[in-house]
């Protein structure tokens, strides 16, 4: 039993839980810092496969997270404090704020304090959209990486697919797209092979 990969995995989390300001989609930059840039507990690409699988699931994207890392690193039982810890501080933010919640909706200091940490999420989003961005292309090369990517651009915002359908469909192509490339450069190689 590896006390300190339990005491990273509950590090981990509590601070995702605890700067984890914004909902889901916020947390997310988040849990790349700890699972690939802080612990190295995987590669950016396996993180962003985790993300897209994860997003075709129902329930809170952090949840979701925290529960795969947990898993990935201890089993059912890193799962479970994962979880635990990652939702913790919420639990006791709204535990003791609950009485106070009146007061705070109507608070220019509050809604100033809102208006200021929304741009940073924006960033961070931004951030990390533009990194998996970039080893998309990088990966698939640069027509049809963009290609893809405005592919699914109209899938979402044009046609209103549901996200969910339009991530099932890009793992779809991507589970056979090097095979697919794999059967043309032998295509090519034998029709070269046939003119020589």
């Amino acid at each position: 039993m590896d006390k300190k990969e339990y005491w990273n995995l509950t590090l981990a989390m509590l601070r995702t839980g605890l700067l984890g300001y914004g909902g889901g989609p916020a947390t997310i930059p988040l849990f790349k810092h700890e699972a690939v840039d802080r612990y190295g507990w995987m590669e950016d690409s396996e993180f962003a496969e985790v993300l897209a699988i994860a997003n075709t699931l129902p329930g809170p994207i952090a949840t979701k997270l925290a529960a795969y890392l947990g898993y990935q690193r201890r089993g059912a039982l890193g799962a479970v404090l994962a979880v635990a810890c990652h939702i913790l501080p919420t639990c006791i933010a709204i535990i003791a704020l609950f009485s106070f919640i009146s007061v705070f909706s109507s608070s220019s200091i509050i809604s100033g304090m809102i208006a200021a940490v929304v741009p940073v999420v924006c960033v961070m989003l931004a951030i990390m959209a533009f990194e998996f961005g970039n080893k998309a292309i990088k990966g698939l090369g640069y027509l049809l990486g963009f290609g893809l990517l405005l592919l699914a651009f109209i899938l979402l915002y044009v046609v209103h697919l549901h996200p969910a359908i339009v991530i099932v469909i890009f793992l779809l192509y991507g589970a056979f797209h090097f095979s697919l490339l794999g059967k043309i450069a032998a295509k090519k190689k034998r029709k070269r092979g046939l003119d020589s």
